[in-house]
């Protein structure tokens, strides 16, 4: 190739390069709770507006229940883990709602908005297990997760956007094989170890605020072992292929930061 081709071959991707840099730089930088210091998309006003935003249009689109023994236990142990959150979350403005739905799941968006489906519920069995679930996801709210993936998805579609317009004098085939490539390279050496470190960062907060609540932390364990056992035979993908870590690993480490949590929660009993 001579040098006036791969000149301007790299230009596209030198000036991604330089967009990436600005991106990064310019974001606002956040040290959370775990002792991070990560880059974001977004200010924390823009991911409250975004997570009351998308709140509101999941309580438009769901059946929800707002009396009753369900409702009452989630509304209790959220109101716990609230009390039990770290600074980041001094301008969050916490709502719970419970959905009718038989799906095993719950999610918390920015800001402190909560959303636990009745599903999860025979999973959680107890209070501690309940609050093991909605500790997990109020951590990647307080930890800022999605707003900080926001960032590296943009930084990771400027490169790729970078990339492909370098390979355009190259035939349709070629480009195809050279951009499917690169793209598996950033899905399963970047984004998803990415997402792993994030889910197992919420497990580590999540854990610190239920024992803080005054939930048993060991419990925590036995919740991940019943929600392995819930989803087996459903098809989950390798652990390396997968945004959340596998059951097992999931497990051993909730185990390695049993000793710490449980500290933590001595520290709450009345004497």
């Amino acid at each position: 190739m001579n040098p006036r081709r791969l000149l301007i071959r790299a230009l596209p991707i030198g000036i991604a390069v330089l967009v990436v840099f600005f991106q990064y730089f310019s974001s606002e930088k956040f040290t959370n709770e775990a002792g991070r210091t990560a880059h974001h998309a977004l200010n924390p006003q823009q991911e409250e507006q975004l997570g009351l935003q998308s709140y509101q249009q999941v309580l438009q689109e769901s059946q929800t229940i707002d009396s009753g023994p369900e409702y009452e236990l989630v509304k209790r142990v959220a109101a716990r883990l609230a009390g039990a959150t770290g600074p980041a979350a001094t301008t969050f403005h916490w709502q719970v709602s419970l959905v009718s739905s038989p799906q095993i799941n719950a999610f918390c968006l920015p800001g402190g908005k909560i959303v636990v489906y009745t599903g999860i519920l025979p999973v959680a069995q107890t209070e501690a297990g309940l609050a093991t679930v909605m500790g997990h996801e109020m951590a990647h709210a307080t930890l800022r997760h999605g707003s900080e993936r926001l960032l590296q998805q943009k930084a990771t579609q400027t490169l790729l956007t970078g990339v492909q317009t370098s390979l355009g004098d190259m035939n349709y085939e070629q480009q195809r094989a050279i951009m499917g490539a690169i793209g598996a390279g950033a899905q399963y050496g970047v984004l998803l170890p990415f997402s792993r470190d994030h889910e197992s960062e919420a497990d580590k907060i999540g854990l610190s605020y239920m024992a803080r609540a005054g939930f048993d932390p060991r419990e925590a364990v036995a919740f991940w072992q019943r929600m392995s056992e819930a989803s087996s035979g459903s098809g989950k993908p390798m652990e390396f292929m997968s945004t959340h870590p596998s059951d097992a690993t999931r497990i051993a480490q909730l185990k390695a930061l049993l000793p710490q949590a449980q500290a933590e929660y001595d520290r709450t009993k009345p004497r």
